[in-house]
């Protein structure tokens, strides 16, 4: 549970250091991190 936490935490930080101009490119890096946190999961 702490390494998820760890890995939201490190999403977070990257999606708003990121630059987005887009919704469609906001919709793509909120799906590869929800990627990212089911592989941290499992």
């Amino acid at each position: 549970m702490r390494g998820a936490a760890m890995v939201l935490a490190a999403v977070l930080a990257g999606l708003s250091l990121g630059a987005c101009n887009t919704v469609h490119g906001i919709g793509k890096d909120i799906e590869k991190g929800g990627e990212a946190i089911q592989r941290a999961v499992k």
